[in-house]
């Protein structure tokens, strides 16, 4: 039988949360890119809500923004794991508006093991982390998509083997999430992430100072180019996202006009290197950010990635739960001076 953690116990232990690409270090990437190889291979092996822990089995996964495969994903792994996922819809909370966020993590935390909040600006994830002593996930915000990165890492992992040295282009809106996160969950993993979109479309200078500071750690490289043929030649692995995004349905013609160069088609991936994988984080708008003879193709390994979040998000939430001293995970090295809270009761 397991013992509810009390309120006194959370507030003397460190907690770890995941609000973007660089919250885990290159060690901490690879050890929960294993953990869900092997939580793959066992879907049933790891039960960080039904082992001896802080005794609590409910997730909070807040939606401000709709989502498919974020939420059935993250219900169904948290099911997986022995949890009970408690949906939030988008609508159905007060958060910001009603009742500040540091307010809301602070009565959260005392119910939930862990909150996943799929949101608007980053600025909340922080607020929200800042004042929780449960593990907060970021579910994709404007600025990162991390959760998604760990999907497609664990793809290319599971068709390329190592990730260290490969090549990755990423070709279209080069301003939104995604690009951020393929640039600092790339050089994270040690690759060569190359980004490719129009002028006025490009990461911000301070995306790519971070991302050059980290490849500077692991041996990866950043480059940043108007120039699609320069990024996919010899590229290893080729991602593009949608050119039109929640919220920007009103320029959906300029956009589709201003990304045409940037589309992922036949004549695009004869660039690329002759093995070389593709990735779409859908939904995909087949004809314009990527040809339907290439997403539906032998290249494509978009389907391996959207099964993906499953398994990523899965030993993810694990991982955080066993580093906040929240679980025991077995394989992972004990936290230093850190024994789980709650116990045998």
């Amino acid at each position: 039988m397991t013992a509810a953690v009390t309120t006194t116990e959370l507030s003397t232990r460190p907690v770890r949360h995941f609000l973007k690409d660089t919250d885990l270090s290159p060690a901490e990437q690879a050890e929960v890119l294993e953990l869900a190889v092997r939580m793959k291979a066992a879907p049933y092996s790891v039960q960080p809500f039904a082992a001896d822990g802080n005794g609590r089995r409910t997730v909070a996964v807040i939606f401000d923004k709709t989502s498919t495969r974020t939420r059935v994903s993250f219900a169904t792994g948290i099911a997986d794991m022995g949890g009970n996922a408690l949906i939030i819809n988008p609508g159905e909370a007060q958060i910001g508006h009603k009742e500040s966020v540091e307010d809301t993590a602070k009565v959260l935390e005392r119910m939930v093991s862990t909150i996943v909040w799929r949101t608007g600006a980053h600025a909340g994830l922080v607020a929200m982390a800042a004042n929780s002593r449960v593990p907060v996930i970021n579910a994709l915000c404007d600025d990162y998509h991390p959760c998604q990165l760990l999907a497609d890492l664990l793809t290319v992992k599971e068709h390329r083997g190592s990730l260290q040295g490969l090549t990755m282009a990423y070709l279209g809106d080069s301003a939104n999430n995604m690009a951020n996160s393929y640039l600092l969950a790339g050089v994270t993993a040690g690759m060569n992430v190359r980004i490719a979109g129009p002028e006025g479309y490009l990461p911000s200078p301070e995306i790519i100072a971070a991302a050059e500071d980290r490849a500077a750690e692991t041996g990866g490289s950043v480059l940043v180019t108007v120039d699609a043929a320069e990024a996919l030649l010899g590229a290893d692995v080729v991602a593009t996202d949608t050119w039109v995004s929640m919220g920007q349905e009103a320029e959906k013609e300029a956009r589709m006009k201003l990304f045409r160069a940037y589309s992922v088609d036949a004549d695009a991936m004869k660039l690329a290197a002759p093995d070389a994988v593709v990735l779409h984080c859908l939904p995909a708008y087949r004809g314009y950010e990527i040809a339907a003879d290439v997403i539906d193709g032998p290249q494509s390994v978009v389907w391996d990635e959207a099964e993906n979040r499953l398994h990523a998000q899965k030993a993810l939430m694990a991982w955080l739960m066993h580093r906040s001293g929240l679980a025991v995970v077995d394989g992972l090295a004990p936290v230093d001076g850190l024994a789980p809270v709650g116990g045998p009761a």
